[in-house]
């Protein structure tokens, strides 16, 4: 992509063609395997102070990031438009922005014109993809409001307050396989989007910031045949140069490939090839009340992590119902015993859009069924998944026995950083997902219980003040003075 502003795009070709691509082929097949760029502009009409863009070469980690995003909303619109797009390369813009002068060719004008009109774009084209991930976290915090998933025609009939921060979170797909021409068309809708998002956001008059970044890097297999065949020896001159900084590189992918290791993969239902539904958790615990105490059984080790496949005979999925059945043996001195996550959707006319729902949850063991009901407290839109820190039938409960007689009422299941879907799943990854988190932090509660108690103090004033009462006597300094008789 082209433009005036991009410093780290290629904009012009010079007589030293060849020593200019070889450069730029270098600083971007070396480590783009592990990169996602992130583009940031604000509304036309907003200045702010300029921030130096990265080196050529560096890796913007973490903190750099978070850096750039507090000082651009320490002065700059809190109003804030993030467009995740699901993967993404710097590569994606050399090919398809026309930045080699077919710009007839490119694909981003309206993020160009973006940036075009925009006093203070920053580009930053190489920026670790867990940092990069992790974007939508950085400015939950730093804005301190949940995110609001949208879509343009949502966004017409939403009315934002310039004074009030909002964190707009735009979704954007990203075209899959080896199709080029399938990638080119993705990356065009999601620029009209793009384009009418900002028009929305400038016939409202609401001045805001835009984010513009993927959840993982789109070339990987290309950028590391690329490395390994392309630039072959010429790679190991670079590391042997490096010294300290490559051996640190090394030690950050070592540190990252073991942090994913330990992270097992969910349990995945398929029907006719295609996931159906998807369950992860961090912990699975039941417990039974004998003898006046609770007997525990964790159930984490016979379901997830390496190398172990649940039982999953019993489940089926359609398109409004979904249950999923996990089958053990050997639990709490029970032979059989089956968890089961019972799941509905359908379409509520208040909200206008369809909505999942866990209507049970239910412990079979036996012959005897123990029946949670969740439809109250664990639900999502169904386009997303639900995900919870915390999913219990004990403390905050939102998982209660169906009746008072039922068997539940002897059980109590635990789910630790519990997340489910099953409904409109594309691939075998979570969609987004709808957190259970209240809308009442420990700040707002504190907030309130602080204002409660001015209030009641200046009730309480008010009710001294009006109870005064006026004296009915007043002391004449021309006549005699008043004598109160001491028997009154």
């Amino acid at each position: 992509m082209a433009s005036s502003r991009i410093r780290t795009f290629p904009q012009r070709i010079s007589g030293a063609m060849a020593a200019s691509l070889g450069l730029l082929a270098l600083l971007v097949t070396v480590r783009c395997n592990e990169q996602v760029p992130v583009i940031m502009w604000t509304s036309e009409g907003i200045s702010l102070p300029r921030q130096a863009p990265p080196t050529a070469g560096h890796i913007v980690g973490h903190q750099q990031l978070a850096s750039y995003l507090e000082k651009a909303l320490d002065v700059g619109p809190r109003n804030v438009v993030l467009f995740l797009q699901d993967k993404m390369s710097i590569e994606d813009f050399t090919l398809y922005g026309g930045a080699f002068g077919n710009k007839q060719d490119g694909v981003f004008p309206n993020l160009e014109g973006a940036l075009r009109s925009s006093s203070s774009p920053l580009v930053l084209p190489a920026v670790s993809w867990p940092a990069s991930n992790a974007v939508i976290g950085q400015l939950q915090d730093q804005l301190d409001t949940s995110p609001l998933y949208m879509d343009p025609d949502t966004l017409s009939q939403l009315r934002l307050n310039a004074s009030s921060p909002a964190l707009l979170v735009f979704r954007l797909p990203y075209g899959t396989g080896s199709d080029l021409l399938s990638a080119k068309e993705t990356l065009s809708g999601n620029d009209e989007v793009i384009g009418q998002v900002i028009s929305i956001m400038r016939s409202q008059a609401v001045p805001y910031t835009a984010v513009y970044t993927g959840l993982q890097p789109s070339r990987k297999e290309a950028a590391a045949l690329s490395v390994e065949g392309g630039l072959g020896g010429g790679r190991s001159l670079l590391q042997s140069r490096g010294g300290y900084k490559d051996r640190w590189r090394n030690r950050e992918r070592q540190q990252w490939a073991k942090e994913k290791r330990e992270v097992y993969a969910p349990v995945e239902f398929k029907e006719d090839d295609r996931t159906c539904m998807l369950l992860w958790a961090k912990g699975l615990t039941v417990g039974i009340l004998r003898n006046n105490r609770w007997e525990e059984h964790d159930l984490t080790p016979a379901t997830f992590g390496e190398g172990v496949s649940p039982r999953l005979h019993g489940s089926d999925c359609d398109k409004s119902k979904a249950r999923l059945v996990l089958n053990y043996e050997n639990v709490l001195g029970h032979r059989s015993f089956k968890l089961v996550f019972v799941m509905s959707q359908r379409h509520y006319k208040v909200s206008a859009r369809r909505w999942f729902t866990l209507d049970a949850v239910e412990l079979e063991y036996d012959g005897t069924k123990a029946t949670f009901n969740g439809s109250r407290s664990i639900y999502a839109p169904a386009e997303y998944s639900y995900r919870c820190h915390s999913v219990t039938s004990f403390r905050w409960p939102l998982l209660v026995p169906r009746s008072a007689k039922d068997p539940a009422n002897q059980w109590r299941v635990s789910f630790d950083d519990f997340q489910i879907q099953g409904f409109n799943l594309s691939g075998n990854e979570f969609s987004y997902a709808s957190d259970c988190a209240g809308f009442f932090s420990p700040g707002i509660w504190m907030g309130l219980l602080t204002s409660l108690l001015m209030v009641l103090v200046l009730t309480y004033g008010l009710h001294m003040i009006m109870q005064l009462l006026t004296m009915d006597r007043f002391d004449d300094p021309k006549g005699p003075g008043i004598s109160v008789p001491q028997t009154e």
